[in-house]
């Protein structure tokens, strides 16, 4: 399961600064460097700390890690929901990914003009809510319809739908996005075949100065307050920082530029946790002599769904799944030992992957 994320922003937020850095970043493992897929496609592994460890213990012929493909989505401006720049373009490229990174400027530069005359990161944010919002509405209004004269002839399903939709229509229109609904799964249901732009789960991405980069500043402040209503996570980034990270080989000049800064790890690793955090996602791992690997699940998968994202056979035919801990592999060091010890577990169709598991998949196809 590779993650799809979408940067969006107004022009000259430090968008394209952003993905740049993300395009020249060097990857952790040479075994999956950085690529891009098309100009504004790109993919990076994502540091795990915990494939380090596996990758001594195991000493296999390559480790693989997880991926999360950036999408660098172009042409947004207002009146992009009817076609203005490439708004038709920008639109589809938003339906096809999993989460919505919105970059937004919360930096002064008089050398880098705002299109709006003056920095303000709400009235970036709105700009762009509402073009996603006015194109919601266009696809709630046209099911409306068509839901409604269904009710009319007495389906009673279509009457549940038209209430469903009503509360979707009404929120767009007063400018919620339809991610900030209270709704149950059969809402969702309602709405599904819509695939609705603002009912992504978005991170917002302050792009701030050096200066600003540990506590923020009054520009986040007011970001920060705007977006609380959404529960969406606010992520401080300096793309300035970035970019020079991204050219940086050496792991120990890495630690020591971050130092310089009072940091710990780079802005894109940060925005990796969120974005996993934010699609409630895990990392599960497979070891063997051939090859370590981390796969990525949803937290709450079972076993069976684990095994499915190596191969449908796994799922299909699955028997049982062998489970270790990593805690148990650092002491034990081999697999022969963790079984002596009684420590690697074997668990049936119900068992829920946890964060960090070490599996192996017995099947029958």
């Amino acid at each position: 399961m590779g993650l799809r994320c979408g940067i969006v922003g107004l022009p000259n937020v430090g968008k394209s600064t952003l993905f740049n850095a993300l395009s020249n970043a060097k990857a952790e493992s040479a075994n999956y460097p950085f690529c891009t897929i098309e100009p504004n496609v790109g993919v990076i592994t994502v540091p795990d700390e915990r494939l380090q460890i596996l990758e001594e213990l195991v000493n296999p012929k390559r480790v693989l890690p997880t991926i999360i493909e950036f999408v660098d989505i172009a042409g947004l401006v207002k009146g992009a929901s009817k076609g203005e720049g490439l708004g038709n373009k920008f639109l589809a490229n938003i339906r096809e990914v999993d989460a919505i990174i919105h970059v937004v400027r919360c930096f002064d530069d008089e050398n880098i003009v705002h299109v709006a005359g003056g920095v303000d990161p709400v009235f970036d944010k709105d700009v762009i809510d509402t073009e996603l919002q006015i194109k919601d509405l266009e696809s709630i209004d046209k099911k409306l319809a068509k839901s409604e004269r269904s009710a009319k002839s007495g389906d009673a399903a279509a009457k549940k739908e038209v209430v469903v939709l009503q509360r979707f229509k009404d929120a767009l229109e007063g400018g919620q996005n339809a991610r900030a609904l209270e709704v149950t799964p059969e809402d969702l249901e309602a709405v599904a075949d819509l695939q609705l732009l603002t009912i992504k789960p978005v991170i917002y991405v302050a792009n701030v100065d050096e200066g600003s980069i540990q506590n923020g500043n009054a520009h986040v402040a007011a970001l920060q307050a705007h977006v609380a209503q959404e529960g969406a996570e606010v992520v401080l980034v300096s793309a300035a920082i970035e970019s020079q990270i991204a050219e940086m080989e050496d792991p120990e000049e890495k630690e020591m530029f971050l130092g310089e800064y009072g940091l710990t790890e780079s802005g894109l690793n940060r925005l990796i946790r969120a974005s996993y955090s934010l699609l409630n996602l895990i990392t599960y791992f497979t070891a063997g002599v051939q090859e370590v690997r981390a796969w990525t699940v949803h937290r709450g998968d079972k076993a069976p769904a684990a095994a499915g994202v190596i191969h449908s056979d796994f799922e299909k035919g699955f028997i049982r799944a062998e489970v270790i801990k990593l805690p148990d592999y650092q002491q034990y060091k081999t697999e022969a030992k963790i079984k002596e010890a009684g420590k690697m577990a074997v668990e049936g169709k119900e068992y829920v992957v946890q964060d960090g598991d070490i599996m192996h998949f017995r099947f029958n196809v």
